[in-house]
């Protein structure tokens, strides 16, 4: 580890031991134990390193501070999150540490309709593939696709009930008895056929994306009601508060107008690029 860097360009670390119960064995692997070595945002973050302290070996894994906020965002590296905010902080010399977990909670609680916002449009794209795939009688594929958006929704289910989403996460929504968990079940236990659990599932899931619509996409109908005006979807692609969404924002957009939530018009202009055609804009 390099001492220069522990002192000027770090908040401290985080210790987690490896517990008998298997909990986060996809990062400890084998080891003792994990330190997150929590850095402010450098440029260059070190690689991870392995060593060993006695008869313990254990890890170090370096993360930023955006890292951690980009996480809660996405969702993505759950279990490192975990670790992050039950670990016990090992070295905080300056008090840093103890202060960015709370602040990094605090960010949690203000980015959930950003968070139900990704889970929902990351559900909605594995059930229009999921569409289409049975439509074309590739059932397999239709019915892993289904497991995928059923994993998205239940996070959904989750962020509704203001519960963090773990690694684990069908031990969370079976206590919980969730509908996901509910359809999951159904969908692994049923004696019915492949094409008629299929056909169970999409008609769920189309209950949940009625359902859940306007709720999971609160966010984007407040920026499409701050104006008069309509939007382009360019003027909402590089609105700030919606950067960490904009990949799945033209696919909800079109799925808010087919079902009357969100109308557009037509802004009269030939486009530029192709000189035909005009430029549709959204308002709500």
């Amino acid at each position: 580890m390099n001492e220069e860097m522990i002192g000027q360009h770090t908040f401290g670390a985080v210790g987690f031991r490896h517990s008998a119960n298997g909990n986060h064995d996809a990062i400890m692997l084998d080891f003792d134990f994990l330190i997150l070595i929590v850095c402010k945002n450098i440029e260059e973050k070190p690689e991870p390193e392995h060593a060993r302290i006695g008869l313990f070996d254990y890890q170090l894994i370096y993360v930023t501070s955006n890292d951690l906020e980009r996480w809660v965002i996405t969702g993505e590296n759950a279990e490192l999150l975990s670790c992050f905010f039950q670990g016990e902080i090992i070295w905080d010399e300056r008090e840093e540490l103890e202060q960015l977990r709370g602040k990094i909670i605090d960010f949690e609680l203000t980015v959930r309709e950003k968070r139900k916002f990704k889970e929902f449009a990351r559900f909605l794209k594995f059930y229009n593939e999921a569409k289409a795939l049975n439509q074309k009688g590739h059932f397999f594929d239709a019915y892993a696709a289904v497991v995928r958006g059923l994993q998205h929704l239940g996070r959904l289910e989750l962020l509704e009930r203001n519960i963090r989403a773990e690694e684990q996460i069908w031990e969370q929504l079976h206590a919980l008895n969730t509908p996901s968990y509910k359809l999951y079940a159904e969908m692994s236990c049923s004696t019915e056929t492949l094409e008629q659990r299929l056909q169970l599932a999409l008609l769920a899931f189309e209950f949940s994306a009625t359902s859940k619509m306007t709720d999971s996409c609160v966010m984007l109908l407040r920026i499409l009601r701050s104006r008069k005006e309509p939007w382009s979807l360019q003027e909402l692609m590089h609105k700030a508060e919606l950067q960490e969404v904009r990949e799945e924002l033209p696919m909800v957009l079109r799925k808010l107008v087919y079902r009357s939530v969100v109308k557009q018009t037509t802004n009269g202009k030939v486009r530029e690029v192709t000189g035909h055609g005009q430029g549709i804009l959204y308002w709500a």
